[in-house]
């Protein structure tokens, strides 16, 4: 009677793991995605962060949700990673939303904008103030969702091929710089020129720019400008915080099961600390290689930063006159920064004033 009561129970128990075991399938999938980068490899740390993503995600799931990394132009050129995500071409993209300022110049604040904020207020403003979510009902137009997957910190101004010292200087430079930190330039006098990062050396050494701005040192060093352009401008105002970001088709994004959904924005906030992280532990090295190299560190005069403050919140005033989405978000963005440094003034800007007077004395 008793073996007759345990096989029972044992065929119940069967029973019960065959009718638990469809739904638990059904709530980890196996899904495979493709993401397009606008990064070439050779872009190791903002080409990395996307490959962090991909390895948390799937490391998260058991190898359940697989998505394949394609570097710029492996599926679509690196500018058409958005159009190609929101279309349908791919599930995903990794690209920075500034990078798409000729379809909504809303998309720039998203990243960072002339003046804007530093990294971790650009974190603090859209994780804490509501930033992500009142951009993603601004994406639905474009059927994508977005979320942080990466920041490179402050950016540095450039190399020139001469001094400049004064806005008069800026007048007719032409300088190879996009999208609405050109826009802004141009006000001084600037002439913005859209060029790939392979065309810059070549245009630089032949004089055909006077000017042009990368990254940061790790990755500027690597592009050898400092050769034919020996003065390195600092700070890039125009990006003092840039935030990098994984856009998802939207319609994917909704299909996705909610613990899927979890991993992928934590995946996002693994990737955004490497990156920033990877950064600062490697611009110092690059910095130093820039100056072996005959670099000149040079910062942009405070004339020069206020003529470019002056022209930026002119043109601010401009894009709000005529485009609602803009002036919500720029008024929002900016409130948040000033209340920041109200706050950033205090402690941060104090310790690390010190610690820079100090370094050399202990």
């Amino acid at each position: 009677m008793k073996r007759r009561q345990f096989l029972g129970a044992l065929a119940a128990g069967t029973a019960a793991s065959a009718v638990a075991m469809p739904a638990v399938a059904q709530s980890s999938p196996e899904i495979k995605w493709r993401m397009a980068s606008s990064f070439p490899k050779s872009l190791d740390t903002l080409y990395g962060a996307g490959e962090m993503l991909v390895k948390q995600v799937a490391e998260m799931t058991d190898g359940r949700f697989q998505i394949q990394h394609f570097a710029a132009g492996e599926i679509v050129p690196g500018l058409q990673a958005l159009d190609a995500t929101s279309g349908g071409t791919v599930e995903m993209c990794h690209s920075v939303s500034y990078y798409y300022v000729g379809k909504d110049p809303t998309f720039a604040i998203a990243a960072a904008v002339p003046f804007g904020l530093n990294a971790r207020q650009q974190a603090a403003w859209l994780f804490q103030n509501g930033g992500n979510e009142k951009f993603n009902e601004f994406y639905k137009k474009y059927n994508i969702f977005g979320f942080p997957v990466g920041n490179t910190g402050a950016q540095m101004g450039g190399f020139f091929r001469k001094e400049i010292k004064t806005p008069g200087d800026l007048q007719g430079l032409k300088m190879r710089i996009g999208g609405i930190a050109g826009q802004v330039l141009q006000k001084v006098g600037v002439v913005p020129q859209q060029l790939a990062g392979a065309d810059v050396y070549p245009a630089l050494e032949k004089g055909t720019i006077d000017a042009a701005e990368w990254v940061g040192p790790y990755d500027d060093e690597k592009l050898g400008l400092v050769k034919v352009a020996p003065y390195y401008y600092y700070p890039g105002f125009w990006e003092g915080g840039p935030m990098v970001h994984g856009y998802v088709n939207l319609d994917k994004w909704n299909e996705l099961p909610k613990s899927y959904q979890a991993i992928l924005l934590n995946a996002g906030h693994a990737a955004t600390n490497y990156m920033i992280t990877r950064y600062d532990a490697l611009n110092p090295q690059g910095l130093r290689k820039i100056l072996s190299q005959g670099g000149q560190l040079r910062p942009f005069s405070n004339d020069i930063l206020d003529a470019c403050l002056k022209a930026t919140n002119e043109l601010w005033a401009e894009i709000s006159a005529k485009n609602a989405a803009f002036k919500t978000m720029i008024d929002d963005m900016q409130a948040f920064r000033n209340d920041e440094y109200f706050w950033w003034q205090v402690a941060e800007y104090n310790y690390d004033t010190y610690m820079i007077r100090s370094r050399t004395r202990g």
